[in-house]
């Protein structure tokens, strides 16, 4: 019996609905074509009992988890994907306006091996004589001073649930 075959309808709805209500609490949004997101839940369980962790079903896993740290649901690339096209990768995740209706998924390019941006740092001189190197800016809630280090703020504070337009530069890049 293969892996695959192993997985069952309840091991999928508990996991999606595991899925959504982290994705509601921390802001964030499932696709809501349901069938097309229960496909990729059935995708992370294979993953997960392939693997031993929830590799991104839309990604090549090593088998390695300390290789795909990066690619372990939520991915690294979630956000930067949001922000940018408005969906992950795999369209587990959605912005808002495609929640509504009034945006439509897209494909959108493989960012996991774009190195050379991921590199990118600055130096930022601390208190004393430490230094530190940053890769993104760290944008700041006015509200509960949440701090989160990428390339926008998150379109919903995780912690108080204001909205995108009540972050503010907290260190810049």
């Amino acid at each position: 019996m293969d892996t695959e075959s192993k997985i069952t309808e309840e091991e999928i709805e508990k996991l999606y609905i595991k899925l959504k209500n982290d994705a509601e609490s921390g802001g964030y949004h499932l696709n809501p074509d349901i069938n097309f997101t229960k496909r990729l839940v059935r995708g992370l369980l294979i993953n997960q009992k392939r693997y031993g962790y929830e590799a991104c079903p839309c990604r090549l896993a090593s088998g390695k988890k300390d290789k795909d740290l990066d690619i372990i649901c939520p991915c690294d690339y979630r956000d930067p994907d949001l922000d940018e096209y408005g969906t992950c990768y795999c369209a587990l995740y959605v912005i808002e306006e495609i929640l509504e209706g009034k945006k439509k998924v897209r494909s959108i390019p493989e960012r996991r091996y774009m190195e050379e941006k991921r590199d990118q740092k600055k130096e930022i001189k601390m208190s004393g004589d430490k230094v530190i190197d940053i890769k993104y800016p760290v944008w700041r809630c006015k509200v509960c001073g949440y701090l989160c280090a990428r390339e926008k703020p998150p379109e919903v504070c995780p912690v108080c649930k204001a909205k995108r337009e009540r972050f503010e530069i907290f260190i810049e890049k």
